[in-house]
């Protein structure tokens, strides 16, 4: 039985994974070098990274009215460990999956 991985290359030092509470991608960057690096147990399948993940961006607002003002943003966040192929969700999260625990998702699904 073939088990897909849940982790792909990127680059020679950049990982990504799909982010099931964010649904788009998250990337960290593995082994030496000057910008924060993450460690990893090698393992495509049941990942685990240290320390946890950090993702913030903004959204702008979806009220018309403040199409063009920034200061109206959302501010987004997803913070999370990844420990053995499951992802675990910190509080604090700003989408529905804030402290909770679930697999990765496989990549092609």
């Amino acid at each position: 039985m073939f088990i897909s991985a849940v982790v792909k290359n990127v680059s020679h030092d950049r990982l990504s994974f799909i982010c099931p509470g964010c649904g788009f991608s998250h990337q960290v960057t593995i082994g030496q070098g000057d910008v924060p690096r993450w460690d990893w147990n090698h393992d495509y399948v049941r990942p685990t990274f240290n320390p946890s993940i950090l993702v913030t961006w903004e959204e702008p607002s979806d009220n018309p009215a403040h199409f063009d003002d920034r200061t109206k943003d959302l501010h987004r966040i997803c913070h999370s460990f990844v420990r053995d192929g499951l992802i675990q969700y910190l509080a604090d999260c700003t989408h529905e999956l804030a402290g909770q625990t679930v697999p990765l998702s496989r990549i092609g699904e």
